[in-house]
């Protein structure tokens, strides 16, 4: 046990510290995991995608594929496995998908897929990205910064209801996003507003 939390310690030093691990003996249940599912399990849990498969080849310091094995649970003789699987890319995604149902599915394990929605690829050379830098350098004397996230956005659905529709999202700063914390930041909503304002003021009428 010690081996193990000395182990922990080492390996994750630069990211969590300190970790402490605890095992205790338990009695033998009543009833048992025949073996065979046992192995079957462990395998596949220890085959299943868990990380970044692939960063996105236009942006390459920004994760465009990955995968999180989130859960897992193990009681009343069942074992559910949660992993959310994400990408800006479509095809991506389904390859990810495919190859995670593939490993469990061997294993012989029932697979959903559930929550699903499109990705939403970068375009370098969006026209309304070019406008808003513009606007924004006009109006605040500075460049902006402009970044792709790997992350849910509601773009990504709006784009596959209408495709080649030409998005950009933004706005002001929000703290501890996707969590019940989740708040925005006061002093930039007005920025966020006045730049909103500009820019619908400079985009021309079609």
């Amino acid at each position: 046990m010690k081996y193990c939390e000395d182990l922990f310690n080492e390996e994750f030093s630069a990211i969590e510290t300190p970790i402490s691990f605890k095992a205790e003996r338990v009695e033998l249940p009543g009833g048992e995991v025949p073996e065979e599912i046992q192995d079957n399990l462990i395998d596949a849990i220890f085959a299943c995608q868990n990380g970044v498969t692939r960063m996105i080849p236009t942006v390459p310091d920004t994760v465009e594929t990955s995968s999180n094995l989130a859960i897992i649970t193990i009681g009343g003789g069942k074992a559910e496995i949660k992993i959310l699987a994400r990408s800006s890319s479509d095809s991506m995604k389904e390859y990810l998908t495919t190859s995670l149902e593939s490993c469990f599915s061997m294993a012989g394990m029932k697979v959903e897929m559930t929550g699903g929605y499109s990705g939403w690829q970068p375009d370098i050379n969006s026209p309304i990205l070019h406008a808003m830098k513009t606007s924004y350098k006009q109006q605040f004397g500075v460049e902006p910064a402009v970044k792709v996230i790997h992350a849910g956005l509601e773009c990504g659905i709006i784009g596959a209801i209408i495709p080649g529709l030409d998005m950009i999202s933004f706005g002001p700063t929000l703290r501890s996003p996707h969590s019940p914390d989740e708040r925005a930041y006061i002093p930039t909503v007005q920025k966020f507003y006045d730049f909103l304002v500009a820019t619908l003021e400079q985009t021309p009428i079609k």
